[in-house]
């Protein structure tokens, strides 16, 4: 027989669309429509369904962008339809191709029930099954008509991004508001031939079971008469009955199917959209687990579950219900799901000691799994804190989107700096919006890497991004696929019954060491830069904050803010998710954030100087205390306050005779020339030079920035074939004289740069304040210092510790990785030599190696990424003032570096007093760098200490508390204590911590009076 599985397809496709899936709903009746549009922002429940809405009609236009319109739908079932299934067909205005992206509604009883959220591929409401006829229908819907922003080809800039700029023009038209008969034997055909027809295509062509489908396909379709569809529907199915019931080969790939819908805490919608997207889904899912037995449903994100029990308590009820009955499964243990490259080390902790705490506190559950499947790359520190956090599993999706080496494992150990390792999966499905489709199971079992060892997967199964969830029609398919020849396997699962059963198939996993890098979306390392200093200032004003109200309570017996911390925390965390935090989302996202984040400030710089004027003693004493809260110690003072003499040395400025400027401290020569640019640091007691012979660092280049898709997410390597080098300076000044100082001017395009350079006394660093005043369109801003060192790779900060790069591109693996992530510091060393560049608020850089014709040295340039301009999602993105702080330091070790990176991230803290503040904790080795300090979240009053090892060798230390301790254990993240390590034990009141390299130990110190 020849293969005429085209004309099959062909017909079925035809036969489907316009005769089957019409004769679900064979019969309807319209109901009767009112709105009440709500004034600005959303209102209560209560509210909305109280208001007295005026009569609309199907065809009318509604919704201004970003508005709420609480729908009422009012009918009659008739009489002639007892006995029957009925279910509200309720469109908003749906386009069916972007769930998540556009309107949605959430249906309500009059009592305010919630029922189920409406979205384009869930319109239905099912009002009885079956009826008897006669009965009243009565509902609200609470209808948001959230803007379409994205529209994948082309990214179009858009105003609708910001509720202040998107005007008040109605976006959808009101579709279709019926009461219709639901049939399911003919909606159970579409599932049939559905699932069918997409197996067939993806069977090999000269197979028996392509064959045996294509015969019953075609015999179901003989079968339907086309003018009685759903007279006929049941003798079509018979027809399939067989090839449905064959079952699976025993070697078929297993599938765990998890119901999910991924929904970006913030994207393009605002934080307070989200509360009612979770709501919507949470009601949709809740509702299904009640009609589908089998079904499972996990949510990760316990920011989520919180902003449904805060604001949605008749939501929250149904879900705590759900998951007492263990089908809606709280997953990943995190406040949100996000970025992992940025975030510093104690707000990546932070993420797992809240997250764990809000799903034991509420549900009594542990997550053993982190579930992070749309993060732009992972960060090599991670694998310890997954561990320290008590899990042990790690999903991902996101990084199939590389685009161009090839992951080449699905399921790996994953182990990081420090040598810890957690069991982590890829779903080869390559999404995490999984819709049962038959070309999705198929991609499934061909594409995972390690068949022949391993035998399961895991696919995320449902509307996700702006929501949804699973719906009805997946489940379904699920059934069908769960023993079908031909198919993988799926049945739906918990996350940790999957890892449970992944993990004993494959004991010994292959091992991937270090970051999980992301080849794309390489560009939120960048973008938004208010808010990415937002957060950095954020996580350091909590340290200080943690560290002098442990110690003021300690040492003064005043109150430890708990509460107030432990909601800024949250606030920060939240704001990490991984379309904030890089960068991507709105406009309105990040106009939010930048007034959060100043709030956030507001409340912290409260909380310091509250606890330093209770230790500092008397304020009219005419004495000053500085307050030093970084781990090492600055002019004597480490972690305390001491009143300090003026720092000794000078530094002397004097004019170069090329023009420009010289610096010298007795430490560093400093060359500035006429343009402004540095032309030499020496290191005097090194004899060495530091910038490149015949190059200039800090050079500002700008770079067009165009790329191909994703603007706010991608840089494209193609955007350094073009650059320009900002040479022109408009002033070159010296400022003042103690410190040496030098202001340099510089206009391009729109904008301009003020930097002043700065060599303090005594110091071995070049401090570097710019300000740029910026208003350039698809542009990107560098920083350049090309560094006269051979070194074939470089280190960057992550969380407890540093990751090391090439900075060779031997490999495509090399190659990609052309735009990178630091946190405080980037170092670069040859033995006994080496210059660290040290930030306040900047990730993103890129590094290049160069061998000199002239004299066969090395060149390597270090560039820091300051600014992009991309138009899309928000298109004034970065647009007016933004400062930074770097600090080139010459001579420095990778100890120097983190050293100098606290610095320049903590700066000292004047206030008047009298009285010396002795450390709350002490640590004898450098090497040794205290994290954290703060009191037990149980309200015990213990103090946690949180330590790492930071230079990537072993070390030991003395750890003495600056109070009278009674007992220590370590714990682990959630200051519990462990059970698989010995205990440390006070000896003379201190104890002593050897640490392998990069580890992390958390200590819980007991107070004794």
């Amino acid at each position: 027989m020849h293969d005429d599985r085209a004309l099959v397809e062909a017909r079925l496709k035809r036969v489907l669309d316009e005769r089957i899936r019409p004769a679900v709903y064979p019969e309807s009746v319209p109901l009767d429509v009112a709105v009440w549009n709500a004034p600005g922002e959303p209102v209560p429940v209560a509210e909305g369904l109280a208001a007295v809405p005026e009569p609309v009609a199907v065809g009318d236009m509604w919704g201004a962008p970003w508005g709420t319109s609480w729908f009422t739908v009012t009918g009659t079932v008739p009489d002639e339809w007892a006995g029957r299934t009925v279910e509200a067909l309720l469109d908003l205005g749906f386009d069916e191709n972007m769930p998540g992206f556009q309107c949605e509604g959430l249906v309500y009883r009059p009592d305010g029930t919630p029922v189920k959220g409406l979205n384009p591929r869930n319109q239905w409401v099912r009002i009885g099954a079956p009826v008897a006829g006669g009965e009243a229908v009565r509902l609200h819907i609470e209808a948001a008509s959230n803007p379409v922003i994205l529209d994948y080809h082309p990214f179009v800039p858009t105003r609708l991004g910001d509720k202040e700029t998107a005007g008040s023009d109605p976006q959808y038209k009101l579709t279709r508001m019926d009461l219709a008969v639901f049939d399911e034997t003919v909606w159970q055909l579409v599932l049939d031939l559905e699932v069918l027809g997409e197996l067939m295509h993806e069977l090999p062509a000269d197979g028996a079971r392509r064959h045996d489908i294509l015969r019953a396909v075609g015999r179901a379709l003989d079968h339907v008469d086309l003018q009685d569809v759903n007279g006929t529907a049941a003798a079509a199915r018979a027809q399939l009955t067989d090839v449905l019931a064959t079952p699976a080969q025993p070697s078929a790939h297993h599938i765990s199917a998890v119901g999910h819908a991924h929904i970006d805490s913030a994207w393009l919608w605002p934080l307070r959209e989200t509360v009612r997207k979770v709501a919507r889904t949470t009601s949709n899912m809740t509702a299904l687990l009640e009609d589908e037995p089998d079904f499972v449903f996990a949510m990760s994100q316990a920011q989520q579950f919180a902003w449904i029990k805060d604001h949605r308590p008749e939501v929250w009820a149904k879900v705590k219900k759900a998951v007492t009955d263990g089908r809606f499964v709280p997953s990943g243990g995190m406040w949100v799901e996000s970025d992992t490259n940025m975030p510093g080390s104690e707000a990546m902790a932070r993420q797992f000691v809240h997250g764990k705490r809000f799903f034991l506190d509420e549900f009594g559950i542990e997550n053993d799994e982190a579930w992070l499947p749309d993060t732009f790359g992972f960060a090599a520190g991670l694998p310890q804190i997954i561990k320290a956090a008590g899990s042990k599993w790690l999903l991902t999706q996101k990084i199939s989107w590389s685009q161009t080496n090839k992951f080449p494992h699905h399921t790996f150990q994953w182990e990081g700096i420090d040598g810890t390792r957690i069991f982590t999966h890829f779903p080869p499905v390559d999404t995490y919006n999984c819709s049962m489709k038959g070309s999705q199971i198929a991609h499934a079992a061909r594409n995972f890497k390690d068949k022949g060892v391993a035998r399961h997967s895991l696919a995320p199964t449902g509307w996700g991004d702006g929501g949804g969830g699973t719906t009805r029609e997946m489940v379904a398919k699920a059934a069908r696929l769960r023993d079908l020849e031909g198919s993988a396997t799926v049945k739906w699962e918990t996350p940790g019954e999957f890892f449970t059963k992944a993990q004993a198939e494959y004991p010994n996993p292959p091992v991937w060491v270090g970051e999980l890098y992301l080849e794309l979306h390489r560009a939120t390392l960048t973008s938004q830069a208010k808010t990415k200093q937002g957060n950095r200032r954020s996580e350091h004003l909590l340290r200080e904050a943690e560290l002098w109200a442990a110690t003021a309570a300690v040492r003064t017996g005043a109150d430890y803010p708990y509460g107030q911390l432990d909601r800024i925390w949250k606030t920060v965390l939240l704001h990490q998710f991984h379309d904030i935090l890089p960068g991507s989302s709105i406009a309105w996202v990040h106009r939010e954030a930048e007034k959060t984040y100043a709030a956030v400030a507001g409340e912290l710089n409260g909380v310091i100087d509250a606890a330093q004027r209770a230790l500092a003693g008397d304020p009219a004493s005419g004495g000053e205390l500085v307050f030093n809260s970084a781990p090492h110690e600055r002019h004597g003072v480490a972690a305390g306050a001491a009143a300090v003499a003026a720092p000794g040395g000078s530094a002397q400025l004097s004019a170069r005779a090329a023009g420009g400027f010289l610096l010298d401290n007795g430490l560093l020569q400093v060359e500035i020339d006429a343009r402004g640019l540095v032309v030499s640091v020496y290191d005097i007691g090194a004899e060495r030079e530091a910038v490149a012979p015949g190059r200039a660092a800090n050079l500002l280049q700008i770079h067009p920035d165009f790329p191909n898709m994703w603007d706010a997410w991608d840089v494209d390597e193609f955007y350094r074939n073009t650059v320009t080098d900002l040479t022109d300076a408009d002033e070159v000044t010296a400022v003042g004289s103690a410190p040496a100082a030098v202001r340099v001017v510089r206009s391009f395009g729109d904008s301009r740069v003020t930097q002043v350079l700065t060599l303090p006394a005594g110091a071995k660093r070049l401090d570097i304040d710019t300000e740029v005043d910026w208003h350039e369109t698809e542009k990107f801003l560098k920083a350049s210092f090309p560094l006269d060192i051979h070194a074939e790779r470089y280190a960057s900060e992550t969380q407890f510790g540093h990751f090391h790069r090439a900075t060779h591109t031997n490999t495509s693996w090399e190659a990609a990785k052309f735009e990178a992530c630091n946190h405080r510091f980037v170092h670069m060393e040859e033995p006994v030599w080496g210059v660290a560049l040290v930030n306040d608020s900047t990730y993103g850089h890129d590094v290049t190696r160069t061998v000199r014709a002239a004299d066969s040295g090395t060149t390597t340039t270090l560039r820091v990424s300051l600014l992009r301009a991309p138009r899309f999602p928000d298109p004034e993105t970065d647009q007016g003032v933004h400062r930074f702080r770097h600090a080139l330091v010459p001579g420095a070790s990778i100890g120097d570096a983190v050293r100098e990176g606290y610095r320049i991230n903590l700066p000292e803290r004047r206030v008047g007093g009298d009285t010396d503040v002795a450390p709350l904790v002490t640590v004898d080795n450098d090497a040794v760098v205290v994290s954290a300090v703060k009191l037990a979240d149980d309200g015990s009053g213990d103090v946690v200490v949180r330590l790492y090892e930071s230079t990537g060798g072993r070390a030991r230390a003395r750890v003495v508390p600056g109070f009278p301790a009674g007992a220590v254990a370590a714990t682990d993240l959630l200051e519990r204590p462990l059970t698989d390590v010995a205990q440390p034990e006070l000896h003379d009141g201190s104890l002593e911590v050897a640490l392998r390299p990069f580890e992390m130990v958390t200590l819980r110190l007991a107070r004794t009076s």
